[in-house]
């Protein structure tokens, strides 16, 4: 009965263990995302507006609508430009576009990375301390494993922020380029 009991203990371990192993190399990817795109898009927008939007770190769909609003934006700053008042400020990103407070971070740590299936949850913490008091705030980056691996989709922003997420952000700024 001992020696029963003690196989199925290390049948469970072994898999307990294995699985275990299974998820570094997701949590390492996931990393990796969260790391180019405060790296490449973080403390600045004008990446966003000279470069392509990125396949190969966010998802086809927050793709579309980051190309959606720079499309916007670019048609109004020409819309303004050709106008019979050039000098009026044309509906651009202002502020931190990736991040809950609007003057950006000066810092940022993974807290943590959540897998269920083909989607997973990065918890950043930020933390802004150019001003007095200094700010600290986390953000939920959702991503999807797609074939060709992990994706950003969304990043759902903490309560200091003025949106609720960044599609949400990105398609109220389209609305506001039609009006």
């Amino acid at each position: 009965m001992k020696k029963q009991l003690f196989l199925y203990l290390a049948i469970f371990l072994f898999f307990t263990a294995c699985k275990k192993n299974e998820t570094q190399p997701a949590d390492k990817a996931i990393n990796e995302k969260v790391n180019e795109l405060y790296a490449h898009y973080g403390k600045s927008n004008e990446a966003v507006y000279n470069q392509p939007i990125s396949g190969d770190l966010f998802s086809k769909d927050l793709k579309k609508v980051l190309e959606d609003a720079i499309h916007a934006s670019k048609a109004d700053i020409e819309r303004v430009k050709n106008s019979d008042h050039p000098d009026e400020k044309p509906l651009i990103f202002e502020g931190a576009m990736f991040s809950s407070l609007y003057e950006g971070y000066t810092s940022y740590k993974i807290k943590s990375v959540t897998t269920h299936d083909k989607r997973a949850e990065a918890l950043v913490e930020f933390e802004y301390n150019i001003a007095t008091p200094k700010v600290t705030w986390t953000d939920t980056l959702h991503l999807i494993n797609t074939e060709k691996g992990w994706r950003i989709d969304n990043i759902s922003f903490d309560k200091i922020g003025n949106s609720k997420d960044l599609k949400t952000r990105l398609t109220e700024f389209v609305k506001g380029t039609q009006q």
